[in-house]
């Protein structure tokens, strides 16, 4: 295996400790090429390919367990997985050994040795994603992999408005997709943030919250554009919660727009872990 130029045997690498070594890996990945996180028959998934990578370095299959799962074509800047591994490998050369093996279109960015009883999932205390649009009225070319395109010029300022509505814990049935209808559909956003970012001009939705329906970032973001076009009054906003009806929201926006931006846990700060 080839490190910085070197080849480099796994097993020097390994140390003298016990088996049964639970591990934090941090991943970013565009999900242009992927159908999406989920191992999948016959389809390249995000956790598909790191698990051939783990093979490969380990000699051995290994389960990887996500904090959540990404429709096809989003992606990923933070996301955070589990795996137990069968011996020790330093924490700073496991993204080395792993990155050798996987496709430029996803990299292992920071690794931690956690307690045996931490869960990638369970654990969890929130997420933030972000949905990027560029307004302008040409399609981009140098984003158009990470942002949706939509010609007409937004109003930050009327997005930001609805926002406010929408933060809180309420039935989100209406910011669901059918698929998703089956599980409880009281969630709680703490947090939505509209901006304009002022290198890209593109319009940036963060959302955060503890956890999220099928689609319910995608179609939040519809439901802030229709804002923005008039098809839809702050007024049109609080009915959502109250019609619970999926037919009155916005559009389900594009999946090739949103990112996972962050996970957030009680004793694992993951920023501060990838700057180490």
């Amino acid at each position: 295996m080839k490190f910085d130029g070197r080849i480099v045997e796994v097993e020097s690498l390994a140390l003298n400790i016990p088996s049964g070594t639970r591990t934090l890996l941090v991943i970013e990945y565009d999900g242009t090429d992927f159908s999406g996180f989920q191992i999948q028959n016959n389809a390249r998934t995000v956790q598909g390919e790191l698990e051939k990578a783990l093979a490969v370095v380990y000699k051995q299959p290994i389960r990887v367990h996500g904090c959540s799962r990404t429709d096809s074509g989003v992606h990923a800047r933070r996301h955070v997985s589990h795996v137990d591994l069968p011996f020790v490998i330093p924490e700073d050369k496991i993204p080395l050994a792993l990155n050798a093996i996987l496709s430029e279109d996803m990299s292992v960015v920071a690794a931690q040795k956690v307690g045996l009883d931490f869960h990638a999932r369970f654990d969890s205390r929130g997420k933030r994603y972000i949905y990027r649009i560029s307004d302008s009225r040409h399609r981009p070319s140098i984003y158009r992999r990470t942002a949706c395109h939509v010609p007409v010029a937004l109003s930050v300022e009327r997005m930001q408005e609805a926002a406010k509505h929408i933060v809180g814990t309420h039935d989100f049935s209406a910011f669901c997709a059918a698929e998703g209808l089956d599980k409880d559909p009281i969630r709680t956003v703490s947090r939505i943030e509209v901006s304009r970012n002022s290198l890209t001009s593109q319009v940036e939705i963060a959302v955060t919250g503890e956890s999220f329906l099928y689609n319910m970032v995608r179609i939040i973001a519809g439901t802030l554009v229709y804002v923005s076009q008039n098809k839809l009054s702050i007024q049109d906003i609080d009915a959502l919660f109250i019609h619970k009806d999926r037919r009155l929201a916005g559009k389900t926006m594009p999946p090739h727009g949103l990112m996972l931006d962050e996970v957030f846990y009680d004793k694992i700060d993951i920023r501060t872990l990838m700057r180490e």
